[in-house]
């Protein structure tokens, strides 16, 4: 652990022209004391770390020192093609590893690059979750995780409606989608890969036994094709629908991509008024209810005649609401009683 600490400690200060005892103590997670002893060390080890004195003091390198010691490990190699996502990383466990893969090729940099990690840092972003919801990350997920990139078998407990399953899978992948967290699995003895939801699994046992991985298999084209099917598999019911203009620009944001694409490639002549009629698919009535109440004006259903005398029902209730121009309850906020 010492060891590892001394790298790090030597890696910092070649990244940089210098750094403050309380600079190096928060990026190691130590005392500013066991930063002194650690430099004296490095300084008996023949490594030149010198102190300046004073307010404005600190530690650097001297005569322009590099360590050779930059060498990537495997974890933190890997790691780094996922610095992009540093939620994601410190989900999976994998935080640690990519800030000393970070640190390595910070160091390895020429000084007129040093820069360059912070100036990315400052131009890209990724934020995985969607808008309001509070991400939660499954407490399976770290061992999950290391089974991925070890390509060991894992036995798990998955829940299934109102009941749990046992099996014993090969994690080929994780999958971040909308802020929930996907497992890219094949059944061991079955060949078949399935998907799983990390947060409905019960309990994961890593095993000894290791698995030879599919060469063929390809994560993203994998998961693109089990996406699509899930939304085929979801679309149910039919809706025959009349779009303004202003509706078939915003009809993909209310409904499944998938149905509006289909929806939309179909023959719709605009009629004299310029609207368009569609049909599209929808997982049920219920759901193209509140799906398309977001399209208010801009969306009039011809069919079902149920949801089209629902969204009837919703305008007599909206305009005995609205046709009163006057706010309803307290009418004089203003007066007292007496």
């Amino acid at each position: 652990m010492r060891a590892a600490r001394l790298i790090k400690m030597v890696l910092l200060l070649q990244s940089r022209p210098s750094m403050t005892a309380a600079e190096l103590a928060r990026e190691l997670e130590v005392s500013e004391r066991t930063v002194t002893r650690d430099a004296q060390a490095l300084s008996e080890a023949g490594v030149p770390v010198y102190a300046d004195r004073g307010r404005a003091g600190g530690y650097r390198l001297v005569g322009g020192y590099r360590t050779r010691l930059t060498g990537l490990a495997r974890s933190e190699a890997e790691a780094l093609f996922l610095s992009g996502v540093p939620g994601a990383l410190r989900e999976m466990g994998l935080e640690d590893a990519a800030s000393a893969a970070r640190l390595k090729v910070s160091a390895a940099l020429l000084p007129s690059l040093r820069d360059a990690p912070d100036s990315a840092a400052q131009r890209f972003h990724l934020d995985a979750p969607a808008w309001f919801r509070e991400p939660e990350t499954p407490a399976l997920l770290p061992a999950v995780a290391r089974a991925v990139w070890d390509d060991h078998r894992v036995l798990a407990r998955y829940r299934r409606g109102e009941s749990e399953v046992e099996r014993v899978l090969e994690p080929y992948g994780l999958v971040l989608k909308a802020g929930v967290w996907y497992l890219c699995a094949r059944v061991a003895g079955a060949g078949s890969f399935r998907t799983y939801r990390i947060d409905r699994f019960g309990a994961v046992e890593t095993l000894q036994e290791r698995f030879t991985r599919d060469p063929e298999f390809d994560l993203p084209g994998h998961w693109a094709e089990q996406a699509e099917r899930f939304a085929r598999s979801i679309l149910h019911a039919e809706v025959v629908v009349r779009l303004s203009p202003e509706g078939v620009r915003m009809l993909r944001y209310a409904v499944d991509p998938l149905a509006a694409r289909e929806a939309l490639s179909g023959p719709c002549e605009p009629d004299g008024a310029g609207w368009v009629t569609v049909t599209l698919r929808v997982e049920s009535e219920e759901v193209a209810h509140g799906q398309l109440t977001a399209l208010g004006a801009e969306a009039e259903v011809l069919a079902p005649q149920a949801l089209r005398e629902r969204f009837a029902r919703d305008a007599a209730r909206l305009a005995a609401l609205y046709g009163d121009p006057r706010p309803r309850g307290r009418t004089n906020a203003g007066s007292d009683a007496g």
